[in-house]
C-alpha cells in the first residue's frame, strides 16, 4: 500500500509503508550469500525498492551511521538516512524538494529507474541538518529486479577528502602562483623604474603581496575550522570599523578592478563583541564573491544594521544569481566559477555558524539584485 497525498518539487514523494518494506527487506535478506556479497563491497552500498526508500545495507554503510543494521534506516531514503539539512524540509522528505532538483543522488536513482543499461554515476553534496557539516559522495546506482519487483542497487564513496585536496591544489597551484607571478613580473620592472614610475610600482607589490597573504591564511583558517582547531578570540568591535577594514583590502583587490565598492552612508555605527580575524574574513568573502559575480562599471554596497537582537552584515550587488547556484550555494564542492572552486561561500557558513554562532543568509531576485547577510547576535552598544 502506498502514501499517494503528498505533494513534491521533483521526485515522486509516495512511499511504501512500513510493512511493505519489512517484507522486501525479508526476500532480500534471505537470498543466498546476500550478506557475504555485500560485505565484502568497500563502499557504502544499499538497496533501495522503486520508492527510493532503504530496503538493505551493507556493514559499511551500518558503520559510516553508528548503526547496527538497516533495521535503523529501513525505509528511510538515502538523504535521510545521511541527515542532509533538506531531507526534513517538506513532508515528501528526501528528493522532493527544489534543491533536490540538482542533487546527483536522487537524479542517478531516477536514471537508473528509466534506463536499465548500465551504471550511472553522479555527484552528491551534502550538507548536514547542523548547516556546517559538508560531505562529498560519488554514486553510483543500477537497476536490479528480483522476481517481480525492481530494485535500485546504490553505491557511495566518501571523496570529501579528495575533493577538498582538489580545492586546495587549485588554490595553491593556479591563484596563488598567479598572485606570486605578479608579485615577480612587477620585482622584474623594478630594475629599470624611473623615480616616477617606484611609487606606483612599490604600490602593486604590497598590494598582491597582502593577496597572497590573505590566500594563504584563508585556507589555513578553513583546514584549521574542518578539523575543530580553530579557536576564536573575542574583543569589543565596532561595526563601521570592521566594514572599513573590508573595504581597504578588497578596495584595490583584481577582482574590483572597474568597480566601486561603497559603505553605505546609513549603516549603524555599534559595538560589539565578536572575533575580527574571523569576521572580517566572512565579510570579505562575501564582499570577493559580489565583486567576482560583477562586471566592470558595477557598484557593491556592503552595510550594518541593527534587526532587534541581531546585527546584520549585507554585501549587495546587482546581478540575480540562477537558480542552479540558488540551490547549492554553500555547498562546500560547489562554485559558480568552475570545478576545483567553491570554498568562498562554504567557508562564511562553516566560521559563521560554527564558530562565532551567527547566521548566514541571502536572497537573490529579480529587481533586488543579491544580497549576502551574516547576522550576529547583539546585546546593544553605540560606538
Amino acid at each position: 500500500m502506498l502514501n499517494v497525498d503528498t505533494a513534491t518539487a521533483f521526485a515522486p514523494a509516495e512511499r511504501f509503508e512500513k510493512k511493505s518494506v519489512d517484507a522486501q527487506h525479508y526476500r532480500l535478506d534471505h537470498l543466498p550469500m546476500i550478506h557475504q556479497l555485500v560485505d565484502i563491497v568497500p563502499e557504502a552500498f544499499l538497496i533501495l525498492n522503486k520508492r527510493r526508500q532503504i530496503v538493505f545495507c551493507n556493514a559499511t554503510f551500518a558503520k559510516m551511521l553508528g548503526i547496527k543494521d538497516d533495521a535503523e534506516v529501513r525505509g528511510l531514503r538515502p538523504g535521510e538516512a545521511l541527515e542532509c539539512m533538506h531531507s526534513n524540509e517538506s513532508e515528501g522528505g528526501c528528493g522532493t524538494t527544489e534543491y533536490c532538483v540538482y542533487c546527483g543522488a536522487v537524479n542517478a536513482i531516477m536514471d537508473s529507474q528509466n534506463d536499465h543499461s548500465g551504471f550511472k554515476t553522479e555527484e552528491c553534496r551534502i550538507i548536514g541538518r547542523d548547516g556546517t557539516t559538508a560531505l562529498t559522495f560519488r554514486v553510483w546506482t543500477k537497476n536490479l529486479t528480483i522476481g517481480d519487483e525492481d530494485y535500485t542497487i546504490f553505491i557511495a564513496r566518501d571523496v570529501s577528502d579528495e575533493k577538498r585536496k582538489a580545492v586546495l591544489e587549485k588554490i595553491f597551484f593556479h591563484d596563488i602562483m598567479n598572485t606570486a607571478g605578479g608579485i615577480n613580473g612587477v620585482i622584474k620592472l623594478l630594475k629599470t623604474a624611473d623615480k616616477d614610475e617606484l611609487e606606483e610600482l612599490v604600490d602593486l607589490i604590497h598590494g598582491a603581496s597582502n593577496t597572497l597573504i590573505e590566500e594563504i591564511n584563508a585556507q589555513r583558517e578553513i583546514l584549521a575550522a574542518e578539523s575543530g582547531e580553530l579557536e576564536p578570540d573575542s574583543s569589543r568591535l565596532n561595526s563601521i570599523g570592521i566594514l572599513k577594514s573590508v573595504y581597504e583590502v578588497y578596495a584595490k583587490h583584481e577582482v574590483a578592478a572597474g568597480k566601486r565598492i561603497e559603505i553605505s552612508q546609513d549603516s549603524d555605527d555599534v559595538d560589539f563583541n565578536s572575533d575580527a580575524r574571523i569576521l572580517t574574513r566572512i565579510i570579505g568573502n562575501m564582499v570577493k564573491n559580489a565583486l567576482e559575480a560583477e562586471s566592470p562599471g558595477a557598484t557593491i554596497s556592503i552595510d550594518a544594521k541593527t534587526n532587534g537582537a541581531v546585527l546584520e552584515f549585507n554585501i549587495h550587488n546587482p546581478k540575480v544569481m540562477p537558480d542552479e547556484a540558488k540551490r547549492q550555494v554553500f555547498q562546500r564542492s560547489y562554485s559558480t566559477k568552475g570545478k576545483g572552486r567553491g570554498l568562498g561561500t562554504y567557508s562564511i557558513k562553516l566560521l559563521g555558524e560554527k564558530f562565532l554562532k551567527g547566521k548566514a543568509s541571502f536572497t537573490s531576485e529579480h529587481g533586488l539584485g543579491t544580497i549576502f547577510t551574516f547576522s550576529l547576535p547583539y546585546e546593544g552598544g553605540k560606538g
